[in-house]
């Protein structure tokens, strides 16, 4: 019985994994959208566009995450929405060091730095979320 109950944990997480990276695919139009639209149209430094459009995906983010992702999750609680947010922060906090030393010191155009930066930030939110949103 304990193989079997192994194996449901391993595929409920594998599940959980792959429904991270189907909500993260849906949020991350918003992310890539806003900066590209506040940069080019609205003239806002790329650095202030990539934190606004970040911002964004967040609360889109959040909401996948609680709905659909992590289901059975019981972290809707203060304590459990501040990590979430304090996660958040941090991971914005990776995104802007990466987006940053990708174009000022590299010399790559945004888009690609944006592309990069969230490959690389998206195994923090991964861990940190379901943390969050597991938390009792």
């Amino acid at each position: 019985m304990r193989t079997e109950d192994q194996k449901l944990k391993k595929s409920g997480r594998a599940r959980e994994i792959f429904r991270f990276i189907v909500g993260g695919a849906v949020t991350f139009p918003v992310d890539y959208g806003a900066l590209y639209f506040l940069t080019e149209f609205m003239g806002v430094y790329y650095l202030i566009s990539s934190a606004l459009s970040f911002a964004a995906s967040v609360i889109v983010n959040y909401l996948i995450c609680a709905l659909w992702v992590f289901e059975g999750a019981t972290g809707t609680g203060r304590k459990a929405k501040l990590i979430f947010a304090a996660s958040s922060i941090v991971g914005l906090g990776i995104n802007q060091l990466l987006m940053w030393v990708l174009v000022d010191r590299a010399g790559l155009y945004y888009m690609i730095a944006k592309i990069i930066s969230t490959v690389s930030v998206m195994a923090w939110n991964y861990v940190m979320k379901r943390r969050a949103l597991y938390l009792r």
